[in-house]
């Protein structure tokens, strides 16, 4: 078999849930101030799951949409990984569920497993479809690479933080978006920033303030390796001059343009002399471990990146911005809020991505668009898709959230949420059996939604279900 050249994205696709809450609503919600959660955060709406969605739900409806949207032959995909941190079982994997797609058509013959780290397991899902590709191991058929969360918070701070959302990408040779293979920046840690000892809960324990730090020593360590990697391969020194986007993990927007920043300030210890950098000169015998939260310098490196961050991060900030934080989906999202943006117009343009779960791993690669895109901004239609989800209160919001909660790990139970509001043909948890096993079912291809777009309460929910049941038996 010849060897694979050009491995890459050929198609991508996200399923998010159907229903969000707006920062703004929740900021007077929680009685915060105005500004806290929109401006100081940087988020604009989050997306959220109520009991009819599970990670195998996302699963599956993202996986199914990539297929039927690109036309993929089920037999063509000899490697399927999932990378999450959403546990629903100890042992079974979200891949073996996955793979009732699959086996319907006769394809049991695909490799690959769950992968699971904080916000990490997808890009790690995403390296090993690349590696399995370039080695002896390839059997000629392309790769699905799954990567996504649900993420939700206990009432406090951190609840704003959340999302969900699952991304799907067919990993191929000769692809248009191909990987630059050999150029990787990595670093890990055993660090306790975000992490999940609870098996009876789905919140973390969160240690902010470690974390940031955690996450901007990472961004030195892996833009410094990828650095050393680009010239090694290059022959020629690099800077952020070499990079046209960039794309990040976002816990929430505004760490997001810290870390671009943070690059830069990499680049000037490189090269303090350099006049560009001539604001920076009173930072420049500070010990960079001693630099995480000096506000004076962060000051300096974001006016200093202002216009660069505009013109080659913020392109790729939409679905963060709009859904939250989607943990291991969330650096995929950007990738694809950048395709959505810019379209054809990333041809010859070089992507770098840095990638971070806490716990810690994180790392730097990049990629380059070699050919048109436009039929994946045509076939994904993000825009169109978010201006179809329902806005619900942050009371109908925290009351779903209340549900998740009182039914997590919960057997012999049918959920209670309406699937009206829910898109076509999306998959949905119908019931959990008394030994713990889960049954899906498809919501119609047609939708009712509320003329408003503004679910409002409980009570509205319900006679929007009970319209549902009616439109059912005059359809018998």
């Amino acid at each position: 078999m010849s060897k694979a050249e050009n491995i890459g994205i050929h198609g991508i696709e996200i399923y998010f849930p159907s229903t969000y809450v707006a920062q703004e609503d929740l900021e007077k919600f929680d009685g915060v101030s105005q500004g806290k959660y929109t401006l100081g955060l940087g988020q604009t709406n989050m997306a959220f799951c109520g009991d009819r969605e599970d990670i195998y739900s996302l699963a599956l409806n993202a996986v199914s949409n990539l297929m039927e949207k690109f036309d993929v032959d089920p037999n063509s995909i000899g490697r399927l990984e999932v990378g999450t941190e959403t546990v629903i079982d100890k042992s079974k994997s979200v891949k073996t569920v996955l793979m009732d797609l699959f086996a319907k058509h006769g394809n049991t013959s695909i490799d690959g497993i769950d992968t699971i780290n904080a916000c990490y397991g997808g890009t790690s899902a995403l390296h090993n479809a690349l590696q399995w590709m370039e080695s002896s191991y390839w059997d000629g058929r392309n790769a699905i690479v799954v990567a996504g969360d649900i993420a939700v918070y206990e009432k406090g701070p951190a609840r704003p933080t959340g999302g969900a959302g699952v991304v799907a990408m067919l990993i191929g040779p000769n692809a248009p978006i191909q990987f630059e293979n050999g150029i990787r920046g990595v670093h890990m840690e055993n660090v306790y920033d975000f992490y999940k000892p609870d098996m009876d809960s789905e919140y973390p324990r969160v240690d902010g303030k470690l974390s940031i730090s955690c996450y901007l020593r990472a961004i030195d360590n892996c833009y410094n390796r990828y650095a050393k990697a680009f010239e090694k391969k290059f022959g020629e020194k690099f800077s952020l001059d070499k990079v046209d986007y960039a794309l990040f993990h976002s816990p929430y927007n505004k760490l997001v343009q810290k870390s671009f920043a943070r690059m830069l300030y990499n680049d000037f210890l490189q090269n303090k002399e350099d006049p560009r950098f001539a604001t920076l000169a009173p930072f420049k015998d500070i010990a960079p471990e001693d630099t995480y939260f000096n506000t004076d310098l962060e000051k300096a490196l974001v006016a200093i990146t202002k216009t660069d961050y505009a013109n080659k991060v913020a392109p790729g900030t939409t679905l963060a911005k709009q859904l939250g934080n989607t943990y291991c989906g969330s650096t995929y999202g950007g990738l694809l809020s950048l395709v959505d943006a810019i379209g054809d117009g990333l041809v010859g343009k070089r992507v770098l991505t840095f990638s971070y779960g806490s716990g810690l791993a994180a790392s730097a690669f990049s990629f380059k668009v070699e050919s048109p895109i436009k039929s994946i901004v045509d076939k994904v239609d993000l825009k169109q898709r978010l201006t179809k989800r329902v806005r619900v209160t942050p009371e109908v919001f925290t009351e779903k959230l209340s549900l998740r909660e009182s039914r997590h790990n919960l057997k012999n139970y049918t959920p209670s949420d309406p699937t009206h509001n829910m898109f076509p043909n999306s998959f949905y948890l119908a019931q959990v059996d008394e030994a713990g096993k889960r049954k899906y079912e498809r919501t119609f291809a047609t939708i009712v939604r509320p003329t408003t777009n503004f679910v409002q309460s409980s009570a509205q929910l319900n006679f929007l279900r009970s319209t549902r049941t009616f439109l059912r038996y005059l359809k018998k």
